[in-house]
């Protein structure tokens, strides 16, 4: 792997570093939100599960995002439309802090999701396309894992400074990816491959219809990740404190812990990739969090948790350092900014009310967190290793700008 990343040009390396900081600015903002559920909660006098509808919207809206961003780097490219992105979900965030009430807060963070929802499939088209590829399960892994940082970032920010800054100066702290597009506008070059002619009126809808199998099945193959990975994180940082009765700073300390194994599983699992294959990749990391879920909510001690939750999210995001290859690969690439990010936003618009199904099932049982985390969890890993290995996989295509071709799964 650093071979690899030794082989990249300057150029190469500064874009996809600003690729891998758009998501990962772009996760930390929404997970700033994850961790102050229960706080917002007691601050609106509302219920978590109140709460927990602004995470819904933003998952809902992010198909949104994905429509009109994509739209627009495929047309206008990928450069301008990525700084535009980034602002965007930075200004979004930093009104978020200034909420009067919790349903203003929750249609701030819906019109947060549509912003959210351009980042993934501009910037992993961009980072992608100006890579070789030999290195592109490398850089799938690293892209990907940009939301494992910002989880991370979120985490530390929660554990250090929540007690000083509260939820709400979180989220002001949440507006400084804004300074990512200087790094951009200086840095990084428009993608090698995007061409101003490629994506005329209408393209969209012609690649659509002529991939409407594969389409649908990439719809479905995201649901199931989005299950995956917002059935294992959402929620969690509320189990450890409304069930495990960890303090801010020891839930933070879990969350560090388990976004440490989140990245090193996506670059594992992504380089691996490259050799075995992705579908083989993704179905393997899915069937070997099995056995990790009775630790990750059951262990006894917040030390013995931190260790569960590190090696389930080895094998949730190490599934997930795959997807910005395998669903790029699977795209047309005359609109390949907008294809593979409208079906994984889709794929999270199906997913999207996770965590309110989770809180609604802990609540029936008694406030079981554990129960609704792990049993869903369970369900889901068989669910993607089938769905997976059922799918097409285009390992190695070629990346151009080429019209739209028919294809099925």
């Amino acid at each position: 792997m650093l071979d690899q990343l030794r082989s990249l040009t300057k150029v190469q390396r500064n874009t996809l570093l600003a690729c891998l900081l758009g998501w990962a600015l772009d996760a930390f903002d929404f997970f700033i939100l994850v961790f102050a559920v229960s706080s917002i909660a007691k601050d609106f006098h509302a219920a978590v599960t109140d709460v927990t509808l602004a995470i819904t919207c933003t998952l809902a809206l992010r198909p949104v995002g994905a429509l009109a961003f994509g739209w627009a780097a495929d047309r206008y490219g990928r450069h301008p439309t990525l700084m535009v992105n980034i602002v965007a979900y930075s200004v979004l965030e930093l009104a978020s802090a200034g909420a009067p009430s919790l349903r203003s807060l929750i249609v701030l963070r819906a019109l947060y999701g549509i912003a959210m929802g351009g980042e993934w499939g501009v910037g992993a088209a961009l980072a992608l396309e100006s890579a070789p590829e030999e290195a592109r399960g490398m850089i799938s892994g690293i892209l990907q894992q940009g939301y494992a940082l910002g989880y991370l970032l979120a985490a530390l920010l929660f554990g250090l400074f929540f007690s000083f800054l509260g939820w709400r100066g979180m989220f002001v702290v949440g507006a400084c990816p804004a300074l990512l597009v200087l790094h951009i506008r200086r840095n990084v070059p428009e993608s090698p491959v995007w061409r101003k002619d490629a994506a005329p009126p209408g393209e969209l809808g012609r690649a659509l219809r002529k991939n409407v199998g594969r389409f649908t099945y990439m719809v479905l193959l995201m649901t199931a990740f989005n299950l995956f990975s917002h059935g294992t994180q959402d929620l969690y940082p509320t189990f450890l404190q409304a069930q495990r009765h960890l303090s801010p700073h020891q839930a933070g300390a879990v969350a560090v812990t388990y976004n440490v194994g989140a990245i090193v599983g996506g670059l594992g699992f992504g380089t691996l990739s490259q050799r075995i294959g992705r579908r083989r990749a993704i179905a393997l990391a899915a069937v070997l969090a099995l056995p990790m879920i009775p630790l990750w909510v059951l262990a006894p001690s917040a030390v013995m948790l931190a260790v569960g939750a590190f090696a389930l999210q080895v094998m949730v995001q190490g599934a997930w350092g795959v997807v910005p290859a395998h669903l790029n690969e699977l795209s047309p690439g005359a609109v390949r900014a907008t294809f593979p990010g409208l079906a994984y936003q889709l794929g999270n618009l199906l997913a999207a009310g996770t965590s309110t199904l989770q809180a609604r099932i802990a609540e029936a049982h008694g406030g079981d967190y554990a129960l609704a985390l792990g049993g869903m969890t369970s369900a889901v890993a068989v669910v993607l290793a089938v769905v997976t290995l059922l799918g097409p996989e285009a390992k190695g295509t070629q990346f151009a700008a080429q019209p739209t071709q028919g294809a099925a799964p």
